[in-house]
């Protein structure tokens, strides 16, 4: 049997090399042109060439300020249906699509990817001012309601970790790596986040945490909304919607799994 590095008796080497950068990204969140260049062992005129083609594809995109490249929504989704996340989504997504209709907001499904959150479903409200549906995108999960209730459980140390260069503030209102640790403790004793315009300025967010049928924390439940309609008390209310959810998605699963 072939080993991995081994390539077939006839392969196409640009074909060859642009799978590479794929698999670097799984090794590189922040994948630059002169890094895949010396990886691959080929010319950064080259690299360039593939990372834009790839982009044009959207199997990766470039981050405009820094010119990195990184995961794109293609390759997000191709991964979202081949794993055990599209089964999630097949079970969660009525129940979403109810919540939607309940609330009259916008509903997002969310997991962790590393130091990001993936977007795996949701369902745009009916109103005329609404947040979007991101099925697909990555964010970094500090700065959305999603993210805090899964990083909740991990220790700082892990966090640290996961973000040795601090917070990349996102708006002015994204919090910075301590205030971060401190609501995360929060977060943990009420059992619910809140993004107020950390990830899009006029953007207000509640999440909950949805646990698998033996307790674990594998995704988020959130919802999203123009800020102006969503003051203290309609979050106590879309809290205790947000929990029903879950707990209607986490049923789905353990039946699924007799």
């Amino acid at each position: 049997m072939a080993e991995a590095g081994d390539g077939p008796r006839y392969r196409i080497g640009s074909v060859d090399h642009a799978l590479q950068i794929l698999l670097l990204l799984h090794r590189h969140r922040d994948l630059r042109v002169t890094t895949a260049a010396s990886e691959l062992g080929i010319a950064p005129s080259t690299a360039h060439r593939l990372l834009t083609t790839l982009a044009a594809r959207r199997f990766v995109s470039q981050d405009r300020v820094t010119k990195a490249y990184r995961a794109g929504p293609a390759l997000i989704e191709l991964g979202v249906r081949s794993t055990g996340s599209f089964d999630l989504r097949e079970a969660a997504e009525p129940h979403l699509k109810a919540l939607a209709g309940r609330i009259g907001e916008t509903v997002n499904l969310l997991v962790l990817q590393g130091p990001n959150v993936q977007f795996v479903a949701g369902f745009e409200s009916d109103q005329r001012v609404r947040t979007r549906v991101l099925t697909g995108t990555l964010l970094p999960a500090y700065a959305v309601s999603g993210g805090k209730v899964l990083l909740a459980e991990l220790s700082r140390d892990t966090l640290r970790e996961m973000y040795p260069r601090g917070l990349r503030k996102l708006t002015p209102r994204t919090k910075t790596f301590t205030q971060l640790v401190d609501e995360l403790a929060l977060v943990m004793m009420r059992g619910y986040a809140v993004n107020e315009g950390e990830s899009e300025a006029g953007l207000t967010a509640v999440a909950v945490p949805l646990k698998d049928p033996v307790g674990r924390t594998i995704a988020a439940v959130a919802m999203s909304g123009p800020s102006a309609r969503l003051r203290n008390r309609r979050i106590r209310e879309l809290v205790i919607e947000l929990r029903e959810c879950a707990a209607q998605i986490r049923a789905t699963l353990a039946h699924a799994d007799l």
